[in-house]
């Protein structure tokens, strides 16, 4: 297994247990990073499709010879494209073995340096020892470790920067700038794990970043006639940074873990949820502008009204649109998937609106899945 050092699977009480102390808190997911072919074009994409506006920017024109990068923002949530200037690099290997696709998954943090060495000396493999970047607005603190497949993980400390976004970048400020479509945060993000790997990594993410286990789902829970998969989801101590885990399960085809993990080459972030105030306008929105998303069946919402009982939305609007609804103990939820958003049928994004549930959707697993397959079915892939 790459970037791990060898971890004891998780135990019900080590995934579950909460830290005494919070050695690791996390503010929130400060960006996250795709290495992509064109980042001017996959840039021009979020931007028309998904409302993000423009940010900052890097490249030739700042002083770097090695990559470009845009950054576009929405709510909290940023979002940094990156493409390289030249051949045989790291990111354009990445590129290769990947195609696009999740690289870094940065934390706002206070501490930098104090985060890199609470979770090395956990076992971490180091990716960015502790560097200070500065410029005219101050400076910011940057360190990282690596985590399953090629992602990784920086922890971003900018108590002491004023500057648009990073030491090295400037602002970007373009005439095209297509309003937002209501996306306010990062809620969760998925990633995928091979064969018997989901428990070395739940182990790492509670005992390096002192994450703890909130719910757990297994292949009867997350079935269909044909494929299977297993989840754990693992939160840190305040709750802004969420990482429901994948792994395959045994079916009688090849199950969407399977999938992308074959066409991406190993692990990595299969789908973001992004959460906004009011999903029929989002997605109506999304839509408008070309975003793809996954349908389920008419019947679905047939019984929609005695599956999860009273509900602000009307079930006429929610069929049109496609949204699914469920409901946990605290509230009721809804969401939806886009189709993948690039060529090979990896990275996904999933629209998020919750009104007091805490859960992710259990009831929606089986018709969500089905959906999938018939996408597989088409490629050829199930």
């Amino acid at each position: 297994m790459e970037n791990l050092l060898v971890l004891e699977p998780a135990t019900e009480a080590v995934a579950n247990a909460q830290p005494v102390t919070d050695f690791l808190p996390l503010n929130g997911t400060d960006y996250v990073e795709l290495y992509v072919g064109n980042s001017r074009q996959a840039a021009h994409y979020f931007q028309t499709a998904f409302g993000f506006q423009p940010l900052a920017h890097a490249g030739l024109s700042t002083g770097l010879r090695d990559r470009e990068s845009y950054v576009l923002e929405q709510g909290k949530i940023r979002i940094v494209l990156t493409s390289p200037l030249h051949g045989d690099t790291e990111i354009g290997r990445h590129i290769d073995e990947h195609g696009d696709g999740v690289r870094v998954v940065a934390f706002w943090v206070d501490n930098a340096r104090q985060a890199f060495l609470e979770t090395t000396k956990r076992g971490a493999v180091p990716f960015l020892e502790p560097v200070q970047d500065e410029d005219s607005a101050g400076y910011v603190v940057r360190s990282g470790i690596h985590t399953y497949g090629d992602t990784v993980h920086l922890f971003i400390e900018r108590t002491q920067y004023a500057g648009t976004f990073l030491p090295g970048y400037e602002p970007w400020q373009p005439a095209y700038k297509p309003a937002s479509v209501g996306l306010n945060y990062v809620d969760h993000m998925v990633g995928n794990v091979g064969w018997n790997e989901m428990n070395q990594w739940v182990s790492f993410y509670a005992n390096v970043l002192g994450f703890s286990q909130l719910v757990s789902f297994d292949d009867k829970d997350i079935s269909t006639d044909y494929t299977a998969l297993m989840s754990k989801v693992m939160s840190n101590g305040n709750g802004r940074v969420k990482f429901p885990i994948n792994e395959p399960a045994e079916g009688k085809k090849k199950s969407q873990i399977e999938e992308y993990i074959d066409f991406y080459g190993g692990a990595g972030i299969q789908h973001m949820a992004v959460a906004t105030d009011n999903i029929v306008e989002t997605v109506t929105a999304l839509r408008d502008r070309g975003v793809e998303f996954l349908r389920v069946p008419e019947v679905y919402y047939d019984d929609l009204k005695e599956r999860v009982g009273q509900i602000d939305e009307e079930i006429d609007t929610l069929r049109s649109l496609g949204i699914l609804v469920d409901r946990d103990e605290e509230g009721y939820l809804l969401q939806i998937f886009t189709k993948p958003i690039c060529p090979r049928p990896t990275l996904f994004f999933e629209i998020i609106q919750r009104k007091g549930a805490r859960s992710f959707g259990k009831g929606n697993f089986k018709a969500l899945f089905e959906a999938i397959e018939r996408e597989q079915e088409v490629r050829g892939t199930l």
